[in-house]
């Protein structure tokens, strides 16, 4: 054996990049097979050591075993020089990953739900042989599971002859009693189904697991194909790797084809929301896909039809793929504790109104007890061995099996039967002899809770490993095996028929462990069919690419987006302006300016009112840096409603719910922007709560923050389509600051400091109009001037009529496009046009601005009234709303 320590002289490298490959690459674990190979891995030697540059790196050759073809083909592709640019292409991967926004929520995660999307460099491939057995196993079980679901919900015969035990279905909390003896929209029960395999040590499929509920991956392997094939533009072409988009265009075609409406239907994207852990590719597939993603208060059900709440009022739904778990569909008649769902549903399924795709009550379908029942199952209702088998599995709710299988729990895994229960699977090679003995007394003594399986030890594919190094092979960078399962998917393209997606989800583990799941750590990987004939071009664009006629389609805005895009627009606009009065009040407190006591008052009264400060803190008139430290430790309290950071959380939580509608670049933004703001507390001890302070630093960290701001603002005007939905985040936009600055106004009326050279110069500064002023009045600093620029000029975007204008005008755009009937809801927002400069500059006999009063008191009272207008009519859909909706 070549000494390790020795590096391998120019003529002693390997000749390919595939030799090259077989020897730094260590083989899989000893009783795995190894797809890199394509073998069963014999007992592992000394491991090889890691590239340290491909001219460099010193080799064991003597670990040099030749490649499976597809592996060695994948290799080829990459060039003589293609190992020291791995790293490259990795950390090219990652920051993709980061900039794509592409997270998944671990629900355990202390630190916070979201991380990023974990993928590997390396596809899995999967050669023509192997895939034509999976594709046509699949296809037999999907067709199976369908029958088993339409015999559970219809004449039972599987539960009168015992080939199905009622303990293991009816006792299932999955099995839902209001759909029995219901016929799906469409005659399919499962449009959607997904298989967990696994190859065992001599390279055969076992199925491990069927999800049947909302299977999860569609939009995530999406997502690994786009990233993975740029990656390797070269070995995805020439290797002749099978494309998806005929087979996600194949399931649209067919539930259109099955819903009640035909080709016409709207179907919707389902899901549980901003918190639920694969949001992102809810949000992701339905952009894809071009269906409305909604959440249940999205939907209502009237006369036992379903709708969708728009702007528009109530539009039809005929189909719903759902990626919600069936106990959360309906509050009526399932969990009456469910906020996800829509009441009624179960009622509109029944009519036959509605396809949901796929029809509730398949969750019994699984709990890993159901395969060992699948092989009875396929020969009495197919009359056909299965193509591909499970993993031996024995549910100890029936004696004998809990008997046969008693003795073989250190070689056996150990999973829960019902999903309530909520424990992970037990690795019975893991157990000492006590444990063991415990395990045994708990099953017989609760039986039917647990089945046991089969253990399989993962096959093993290639990873790429950048351990602490820098691009160009460095760091420690390496091959290392890891344990893979596949999941693939049946999709049904029209009644009773089905086909595979050519590829799939992989899920490695981490390290060398056998637990492949992503919410314990795992990692994914793309999976690549090669096919020997030619590649499916299709693509999700229109049939006939050479028609000229394109017809406009706007997108239908709901009512809960609008209502997330609105409050979107309104706490940007907060956050800016409480930003800039922060700002103010700091400058003033340290500046030439801290002697003005009209000013200071002011910006007491100010700050109290925008919730800054507490009422009970003394005024800066009477304790200049007491109502410092409590502005500043106010900044970032988000548990504070009307704090700086409270409102930098509401953006994002407004965000979150309408993710799909932003530009990757807007999300980042407002994703960096609140973990920044919240890394970096504005005191002097680093984001320590210990009540230092420091104004200079808080200063900083305002001014950081309202450049991001005018960031998102930007992202808000120049990135977003002109819809009713953007017209609504405009609304709440303008509606915060003509809220903000009429009272901001007044306030320097009552307290007098705008008569004052300081608090003149503060007021401009708080309309963002200094410069404005300066270049218009130059050093004038009268009422006349101010109240021109500030009140009346119609070119000036900060000026309350300017916003006024442009509020009335967003809300007549919407009323007209909605039909809504009676009163506009811009009748309370007074307009300055009616008033002239003279008529604001009046004083009355005691010296007050009594016309200028009067509007300014107008304009904060007509900003509440049309918030609460504005939810009437399209958020909330009150009754008048929605009887003229359901009429039209």
């Amino acid at each position: 054996m070549t000494n390790p320590n020795d590096r391998l002289l120019p003529t002693d490298l390997p000749e390919s990049a595939a030799q090259l490959a077989a020897a730094l690459a260590p083989t899989a674990a000893a009783g795995h097979f190894d797809e890199l190979r394509g073998a069963a891995a014999p007992a592992r030697t000394a491991p090889t050591d890691r590239i340290a540059g491909a001219t460099s790196a010193p080799i064991s050759i003597a670990n040099n075993q030749g490649l499976s073809r597809p592996w060695a083909d994948f290799f080829e592709q990459l060039g003589p020089e293609g190992f020291p640019d791995l790293d490259r292409r990795m950390a090219s991967l990652q920051r993709q990953v980061r900039d794509n926004g592409i997270t998944y929520n671990v629900y355990a995660d202390a630190d916070g739900p979201q991380r990023p999307w974990s993928v590997d460099l390396f596809p899995l491939i999967l050669s023509q042989h192997d895939w034509a057995l999976i594709e046509r196993g699949v296809l037999q079980r999907a067709r199976l599971l369908d029958r088993v679901m339409a015999d559970v919900y219809g004449p039972q015969e599987l539960l009168r002859t015992g080939l199905l035990p009622s303990a293991l279905v009816q006792g299932h909390p999955g099995y839902l009693r209001p759909m029995h003896g219901v016929q799906p929209v469409g005659g399919t029960h499962l449009p959607i189904a997904a298989f967990d395999m696994a190859r065992d040590a001599q390279g055969g499929w076992w199925v491990v697991t069927q999800r049947t509920q909302a299977p999860s991956g569609l939009g995530y392997l999406l997502e690994n194909r786009l990233l993975i094939s740029r990656l390797f533009p070269e070995a995805f072409s020439q290797m002749h790797v099978q494309r998806l988009a005929a087979t996600y265009r194949a399931l649209l075609d067919g539930l259109r084809q099955m819903s009640p409406a035909g080709a016409d239907a709207r179907i919707v994207l389902l899901t549980p929301g901003p918190y639920n852990e694969t949001y992102f590719e809810h949000a992701y597939l339905a952009r894809y896909l071009g269906l409305t993603l909604v959440e249940g208060n999205d939907l209502t059900v009237r006369d036992a039809r379903l709708y969708l709440k728009t702007l528009h009022g109530l539009q039809p739904v005929h189909g719903i793929l759902k990626r919600l778990d069936d106990e959360f569909l309906d509050p009526l008649e399932l969990r009456s504790d469910s906020r996800l769902g829509v009441p009624g549903l179960l009622q509109a399924i029944r009519a036959g109104n509605v396809l949901v795709a796929n029809a509730p009550g398949s969750a019994f379908l699984e709990s890993s007890a159901m395969l060992g029942f699948m092989p009875a199952l396929s020969r009495h209702l197919l009359g056909e061995e299965l193509a591909l088998p499970s993993l031996p599995t024995w549910w100890c709710g029936e004696h004998a099996a809990q008997q046969a299988v008693l003795p073989q729990l250190p070689h056996s895994v150990i999973r829960p039967t019902w999903p309530s229960l909520q424990r992970p699977p037990v690795l019975g090679g893991t157990l000492s002899p006590q444990d063991l003995a415990r395990w045994t007394e708990r099953i017989q003594g609760q039986g039917d809770e647990y089945t046991v399986q089969a253990y399989l030890p993962l096959s093993q594919m290639p990873t790429w490993r950048t351990e602490g190094g820098g691009g160009n092979g460095g760091g420690g960078s390496h091959i290392a095996p890891r344990s893979v399962m596949l999941r693939v998917f049946a999709v049904c393209d029209g009644p009773g028929s089905w086909r595979v997606l050519p590829g799939g989800l992989a899920r490695i583990a981490t390290d060398e462990r056998e637990i492949a799941s992503m919410q314990r750590g795992g990692s994914s990987a793309d999976v690549w069919v090669q096919t020997d004939g030619p590649v499916d071009t299709t693509t999700l664009l229109a049939h006939n690419q050479s028609a000229p006629a394109v017809v406009h389609r706007s997108r239908q805005v709901t009512s809960r987006a609008a209502e997330n895009l609105f409050w979107l627009g309104r706490y940007t606009e907060r956050t800016e302006n409480v930003t800039r009065l922060a700002r103010i009040a700091l400058q003033c407190l340290n500046g030439e300016d801290q002697s003005s006591q009209p000013l200071l008052a002011w910006l007491s009264t100010l700050a109290v009112g925008q919730g800054l400060v507490l009422p009970s803190v003394p005024p800066a008139t009477q304790a200049r840096r007491v109502f410092e430290r409590s502005l500043i430790a106010g900044l970032t309290q988000p548990a504070l409603v009307t704090s700086v950071g409270y409102n930098l959380r509401g953006i994002l939580g407004a965000a979150s719910a309408v993710r799909d509608r932003l530009s990757q670049e807007h999300w980042h933004l407002i994703v960096s922007t609140e973990a920044e703001f919240f890394a970096q507390r504005p005191n002097g001890n680093g984001g320590t709560d210990d009540g230092d302070y420091s104004p200079l630093e808080a200063l900083r960290q305002l001014e950081t923050l309202s450049g991001r701001t005018a960031a998102m603002t930007g992202q808000q005007t120049d990135r977003m389509t002109r819809d009713d939905g953007w017209r609504l985040l405009s609304i709440g936009r303008h509606l915060e600051r003509l809220g903000f600055l009429a009272a901001a106004l007044e306030g320097g009326l009552q307290t007098g400091a705008v008569f004052d050279e300081s608090g003149f110069e503060a007021m401009t500064g708080l309309f963002d109009s200094t410069i404005t002023f300066h270049a218009q009045y130059q050093q004038r600093r009268d009422m006349p001037a101010l109240l021109d620029l500030l009140v009346i000029d119609r070119d000036n975007p900060r000026s309350l009529a300017w916003v006024a204008q442009t509020l009335r005008g967003r809300i007549a755009k919407i009323e007209a496009a909605a039909g809504t009937p009676g009163e506009s809801a811009a009748t309370g927002i007074p307009e300055a046009s009616e008033l002239s400069l003279a008529t604001l500059c009046a004083q009355d006999a005691e010296g007050r601005y009594a016309a200028l009063e009067q509007y300014l008191g107008a304009c904060v009272r007509g900003v509440m009234g049309l918030s609460d207008l504005l939810a009437t009519r399209y958020f909330t859909h009150s009754a008048d709303a929605l009887r003229h909706s359901v009429g039209a």
